[in-house]
């Protein structure tokens, strides 16, 4: 009996153990969620961060907000973005850094001369918002626009047979008197048929190319990529952006395509000094 009973013991002090242990991560699920809320607090004023940065930013290189515009104090955009004053004194702070705005006891205001450009993001948006594909203020002139047997690796792209033709228009933009991008652009050659500006080097026709493509094909641009590398100019681009051959320049390919295939493939070069940005998905 006395075996029994100290088995019982035995049993009762292990459910004992055990419930303590069932019940000990209850105790410091208060801590685990202190730290998921501190971590989402985190990430909300991040994002909160980037819509505003971005927001402006767009607002900017678009011209919707022209050089010497005044941006409203950093205690009116935190109450009109519902956020806190640091978040916006964040943001401002970015752009101040790519030297889109600037401060002085007057307040903030947009910057003279903005040594930014648009990216390929930008443009993209510009070319569904308002069907165009430069900026406001933003001018190009272009050197060819002709009807070409591409290189391999641009055949590739467009699942061309060997010795068939793409379009190929080659431009430089820029504002005022400062060149901000040299760029060359390939268009699958039946396009040029449904638009024939294709093929024109009248710098009207230039802007909202795209977007003529678009609406003359019945496609949507779905997938976008680019790919990006600094280097130094070749002669070819530094002629283009008035620069000396071997200057630094930043390199990009951009492909925008949907199920069907390749709508646009672009190779771009900008400047050095120039800033560009964009968001994306996370």
């Amino acid at each position: 009996m006395r075996g029994v009973a100290h088995h019982e013991r035995q049993l009762d002090g292990a459910a004992a153990l055990v419930e303590a242990s069932v019940h000990q991560p209850l105790r410091t699920r208060p801590r685990e969620d202190q730290a998921v809320r501190a971590a989402l607090c985190s990430t909300e004023r991040q994002q909160a961060f980037t819509r505003i940065t971005d927001h402006y930013r767009r607002q900017i290189l678009t011209g919707a907000l022209p050089a010497g515009s005044r941006l409203p104090s950093n205690k009116e955009l935190a109450a009109r973005w519902g956020v806190a004053v640091e978040t916006v004194r964040k943001a401002s702070s970015q752009l101040q850094v790519e030297k889109l705005i600037r401060t002085s006891p007057r307040g903030t205001f947009v910057a003279d001369e903005t040594p930014a450009t648009a990216s390929p993001a930008d443009r993209l948006a510009a070319v569904r918002n308002t069907m165009r594909s430069f900026m406001d203020g933003e001018t190009s002139l272009v050197a060819a626009a002709q009807l070409v047997v591409p290189p391999v690796y641009v055949a590739d792209l467009f699942d061309l047979d060997h010795g068939d033709q793409v379009v190929r228009r080659e431009y430089v933009a820029g504002r005022s008197s400062v060149r901000t991008l040299f760029a060359v652009d390939w268009f699958p050659a039946p396009f040029a048929v449904l638009v024939p500006d294709l093929l024109s080097t009248a710098p009207g026709k230039n802007d909202g190319l795209t977007a003529r493509v678009l609406e003359a094909t019945g496609r949507s641009i779905t997938s976008a990529r680019d790919d990006m590398h600094g280097r130094a100019a070749d002669a070819r681009e530094a002629a283009a952006l008035g620069l000396a051959a071997g200057a630094p320049i930043l390199a990009g390919a951009t492909r925008w395509s949907d199920d069907t295939g390749l709508i646009q493939y672009t190779e771009w070069c900008l400047p050095t000094r120039l800033t560009i940005g964009y968001e994306y998905g996370v």
